[in-house]
């Protein structure tokens, strides 16, 4: 197996000369620089990567936290931001934290550590402080830290918004509204706009809360279960992806037609939406969006390439399906 000091024998040039090709950490001449990627092609030289991680004070690595890896928006998260992340260079490590606090805070202890160059968290069962006192890299998905720590978000506010429209527009008079509030999250916005503005044309609002941090089966069909059960005369619906398509299911099969009897709109808009029938009518986050504007916020930070705004908002979309009837969203209701 070749060795750097193979190449530089090879290129005529000293090590210290290929070491600065091999990080492009300074200047050489072109013709040398040639001279060397020739040889390390001819010589099939690999470098030690580990020693170049070990030279530049870094793992090349970036975790990302994530509160269940079964949850759609999250996989796609998760697939999307390692897509991100290869292409600037950096491998990704992911923490599937399933709201135990204490797997959160063991993956942000190997970040002081230094086992991982920077963070990027979109579990929140820590408190905001666990992760403020931490002095190294870290970038949050949807939960505001303060000025800290970057944030990147979808612009819930306008979601909730666009939510409101549609439903107000389908002449609705009875909204069960499913949510899961967290602390400090900016998703929060777009639950409290869409209450605002649904509450101000007088129609009636169900708020069914869901326990934050949880994403299993069981729990969607409990809250779907409650739902139906407590309330009577619900004629529309607005919650994520999976409390949506969970209540739509049992009101079907208790003998409701959607949309006639009752129009169902979800948030997310993940591929699940478009599967089933009637396919879902959704505000759609944009997942590519979000994950490449986290994975260039985290190594803009890590390799210091710029200054980075505490907030970044991402817009959303929306996309007729079958569970509403048609709108024209032209800003008046």
């Amino acid at each position: 197996m070749a060795s750097i000091r193979d190449v530089a024998q090879k290129a005529g040039v000293g090590v210290g000369t290929v070491s600065r090709v091999l990080n492009n950490t300074g200047y050489v001449a072109a013709d040398t620089k040639k001279r060397i990627e020739d040889a390390i092609s001819e010589l099939e030289y690999t470098p030690n990567e580990l020693a170049r991680n070990l030279f530049r004070n870094r793992t090349g690595i970036v975790g990302i936290l994530i509160p269940d890896l079964e949850h759609p928006f999250f996989s796609n998260f998760v697939r999307q931001t390692e897509v991100e992340l290869y292409k600037l260079g950096y491998k990704t490590m992911v923490c599937n934290t399933i709201g135990i606090s204490n797997r959160e805070k063991e993956y942000l202890d190997m970040l002081d550590r230094n086992m991982v160059d920077g963070i990027i968290t979109g579990a929140h069962t820590l408190d905001g402080e666990e992760y403020l006192k931490r002095k190294k890299t870290i970038v949050s998905l949807d939960r505001d830290f303060g000025p800290e720590i970057p944030m990147v978000c979808s612009d819930h506010l306008y979601g909730g918004k666009l939510a409101a429209e549609v439903l107000l527009k389908n002449k609705c008079r009875k909204i069960l509204h499913i949510t899961g509030i967290a602390p400090d999250m900016a998703a929060n916005d777009r639950h409290a706009i869409f209450e605002s503005i649904i509450s101000e044309h007088g129609v009636d609002v169900v708020d069914m809360v869901m326990e934050w941090n949880r994403f299993d089966h069981a729990s969607y069909w409990e809250i779907a279960r409650e739902a139906i059960r407590k309330c009577d005369g619900i004629d529309g619906v607005f919650a994520a992806d999976q409390p949506a398509l969970y209540y739509m299911h049992l009101a079907m099969e208790a003998g409701r037609k959607v949309p006639e009897d009752l129009k169902v709109l979800a948030y997310d808009g993940m591929d699940v939406t478009k599967v089933c029938y009637p396919e879902v009518t959704s505000i759609c986050q944009n997942i590519q969006f979000l994950a490449e504007t986290c994975a260039n916020t985290v190594v803009d930070l890590i390799e210091n390439r710029k200054r980075v705004p505490h907030k970044q908002i991402i817009s959303v979309d929306f996309r007729q399906g079958q569970s509403t009837l048609p709108v024209n969203l032209d800003g008046n209701i």
